[in-house]
């Protein structure tokens, strides 16, 4: 069982999320693209963790979906 995030780190992350960066289900890949603004280490990490996680909960529903569909 994970910890759970912060309400201000899970509305950052979606502010950040509908300005139209790209995210995938790469953390490492995440984590460069939040390299360019000024956050802490942990922070970063954390922000990543969040939009890899819920990156890899969209493409499980589109599939699901596609699946019922079918």
């Amino acid at each position: 069982m994970g910890k759970t995030k912060s309400k201000s780190l899970r509305k950052a992350s979606k502010t950040i999320n509908t300005a139209g960066v790209k995210f995938n289900e790469n953390f490492e890949k995440n984590k460069k693209i939040l390299v360019g603004l000024s956050l802490s280490k942990k922070l970063r990490n954390q922000m990543a963790g969040l939009m890899t996680r819920t990156r890899r909960q969209e493409l499980v529903q589109i599939e699901s979906e596609k699946a019922r569909k079918k």
